[in-house]
């Protein structure tokens, strides 16, 4: 398993750790309008995937609105941000910070993400941050679980993997 410490103290993350080779797991996570959203309805795409603590949070915020920038010279690359905030959080934000090529998504009912990728906290039923780039076929090709929660992902890295998935 990864090892993560959030604010320098160590924590514990539930289910298992995905490596690159890996078919990616599903999930169940709840779009900003509270359907439910799965990796399969987004099959066949190349996706990026940030998990993050919470995006009213300096370093959420500034890695949603990076990737949201990026969004654009990644063509056809889709953008999900997973957190435990409720959707309507996630939804003002989005709206209140002018987000539109980053689909957010909350895992706040049952850390079906938060588990399947390994990054549910739970100490804090938060997710750690990390970045997964998952290709068209389901493959994983790029995983960063970030060592300190707080600190910044390798965004060069993640959108490199991101455009050599397609």
């Amino acid at each position: 398993m990864a090892n993560v410490t959030f604010k320098g103290n160590p924590v514990t993350l539930l289910g298992n750790e995905v490596k690159v080779g890996d078919k990616a797991p599903n999930f169940s996570v709840l779009a900003n309008d509270l359907s439910p959203v799965t990796l399969d309805n987004t099959k066949g795409q190349v996706r990026l995937i940030s998990a993050v603590p919470s995006l009213d949070t300096g370093v959420c915020d500034a890695e949603t609105r990076r990737f949201n920038e990026e969004a654009n010279s990644l063509g056809d690359v889709k953008i999900l941000t997973v957190s435990v905030d409720l959707p309507f959080a996630q939804k003002r934000w989005c709206g209140a910070n002018g987000i539109e090529n980053v689909q957010t998504l909350s895992d706040h009912r049952d850390l079906s993400f938060g588990e399947a990728f390994g990054v549910a906290i739970q100490e804090l039923r938060l997710l750690a941050r990390a970045v997964f780039v998952v290709d068209s076929t389901d493959t994983v090709t790029y995983v960063e679980y970030v060592s300190e929660a707080t600190n910044h992902p390798n965004y060069e890295a993640a959108l490199e993997a991101a455009r050599n998935a397609k």
